[in-house]
């Protein structure tokens, strides 16, 4: 059996998620501030920030297939961690630089696919390394880092500006020197940190994984379906005519260029599934592309009925981290102005806000599992979710903006369970054999939210929000806590409380 690792071999190799979240956090907190600064309009801001949910649903799926598939002298995942943190260090000094809107865009694109090429692997670095009774361990290990680098990364501009007395202003169409100390630094961290795990860790070669892997109970074959190819060349052509016809509307109606992600996405998904059918045709069904089409075909009942909680969560979430940059330098600061201080003392004030949430999150993290103990998983999310949705839409009503930390507390106990409560719910719904690529494929209703967002949101906040960023915080609100009505009615048989389990 795969023997055990004391508590610092299990640090050393979960120590590079430090990093990694140095760069999502310093993603998160800035960009939206970054795009303004160089001309962007408001509604613009949500299409410029297609590129982080777009890269996550090509890249992660691509790195994943190829690392289990990859062995050489840094083993199988690390070299993946050491590519994408050199990568992504460099976007990282590049980014807060770029000389125009168009450059900054494409940074983010690079930035954020560089990114989830070093993170992708940790998540299968924790099951490559460690036997079943120390994952649990492990991941709890990798969110404590995740909880640490956002909270640092976050208020780092903050930090530069009010412990160092680095100047958070800038002339017209130049990022704050704040900024880009703390993306220095960021890039900094992030490459010691990821350097520190492939340095420090090591990996089990391929024959003795199948060796660990050949001793554990195996479950039964899985029953190949009848006519799949027929059904996905007849379902990918409806998607494919679909999105082009929407494709089509957009442009002959003239609605705006955003809503073309949405029938190109469609249009992408259709020709998925033909090339899937093509390939089973063959009988070339051993490859990532046709059984990622198989299994979204045969989710579990609990998981397609998480699919609309966690898009609900996810679209909450990500209209928070492109809009509480303009909401709350405009609503709370008075300025939408980036050359202004005011505007740069708020946006450097959401930075100290994420980081917030992310500590109240760090905490809410202990309650979460003696709560679903006694109310069971399905109610916690609830709760936590209806929590999410006041402290996001306090935001409208909120004055004094030092106030907000009590509105992130909310939303800080909304993310421990969005980090936690769906994945257990799924987990007891999966076949275990079937169990890596059901969490890959969840990982699509994580992004396609996103990409909605990114979609229509700028489109809303100019025709229905009048041009008031923080109609969208409201909105996520709503969505926070429809994700905990939806919760209810997901088929959670090992619940413990309904169990009778403590």
């Amino acid at each position: 059996s795969k023997p055990s690792l004391n508590f610092w071999q299990i640090w050393n190799m979960c120590f590079g998620f430090l990093g990694i979240q140095f760069g999502f956090a310093l993603q998160n907190a800035n960009v939206s501030r970054i795009f303004q600064t160089l001309g962007a309009a408001m509604d613009d801001i949500a299409i410029l920030w297609i590129a982080a949910p777009v890269t996550g649903l090509v890249v992660q799926p691509i790195v994943g297939y190829l690392s289990d598939r990859t062995w050489g002298p840094l083993g199988r995942r690390r070299p993946y961690f050491l590519v994408g943190a050199v990568l992504a260090t460099g976007a990282l000094f590049f980014m807060p630089n770029s000389p125009a809107l168009w450059i900054a865009a494409g940074m983010l694109w690079v930035m954020d696919a560089s990114i989830n090429v070093a993170m992708e692997p940790f998540r299968a670095f924790v099951g490559d390394n460690l036997p079943h009774k120390q994952r649990t361990t492990g991941f709890a290990m990798q969110s404590f880092f995740i909880g640490v680098g956002a909270i640092v990364a976050s208020m780092l501009p903050w930090i530069m500006a009010n412990w160092f007395g680095v100047s958070n202003v800038a002339a017209e169409g130049l990022v704050p020197e704040s900024v880009r100390l703390a993306f220095y630094a960021g890039g900094v961290i992030l490459l010691l940190a990821v350097l520190w795990t492939v340095v420090s860790s090591r990996e089990y070669p391929p024959e003795q994984l199948a060796a660990f892997e050949d001793a554990e109970p195996q479950g039964p074959a899985p029953v190949p379906s009848g006519g799949a190819e027929r059904k996905y060349t007849a379902g990918g052509s409806i998607w494919l005519l679909a999105g082009m016809g929407f494709a089509l509307l957009v442009m002959t109606q003239g609605w705006d260029k955003e809503l073309y992600v949405l029938g190109l996405g469609s249009a992408a998904f259709g020709l998925l599934q033909m090339l899937a059918a093509g390939l089973g045709s063959l009988g070339r069904k051993d490859n990532l592309v046709y059984a990622v089409v198989e299994d979204i075909f045969h989710m579990p009942a609990a998981m397609r009925q998480l699919a609309l909680v966690q898009f609900f969560a996810w679209f909450a979430l990500f209209a928070m981290w492109v809009y509480a940059t303009p909401a709350v330098t405009q609503h709370h600061f008075g300025s939408t102005d980036p050359a202004s201080a005011a505007y740069n003392t708020g946006a450097d004030w959401v930075g100290v806000l994420f980081a917030a949430y992310n500590g109240f999150a760090a905490l809410a993290a202990f309650l979460i599992p003696p709560l679903a103990a006694r109310l069971g998983r399905r109610v916690t999310h609830l709760v936590c979710m209806l929590c999410g949705g006041m402290g996001l839409g306090s935001f409208v009503l909120v004055s004094n903006p030092d106030w907000l930390l009590a509105s992130m507390v909310g939303v800080g106990i909304a993310w421990a369970a969005i980090l936690s409560l769906p994945y257990a719910m799924l987990s007891s719904a999966l076949p275990a054999r079937k169990m890596g690529i059901y969490m890959g494929i969840f990982n699509f209703f994580i992004v396609i939210p996103q990409i909605v967002v990114a979609s229509i949101t700028g489109l809303l906040v100019r025709t229905l929000f009048d041009g008031q960023p923080i109609y969208a915080l409201l909105l996520g609100g709503a969505c926070f806590a429809l994700s905990g009505v939806l919760a209810l009615r997901v088929a959670d048989a090992h619940d413990p409380a309904s169990a009778g389990k403590g």
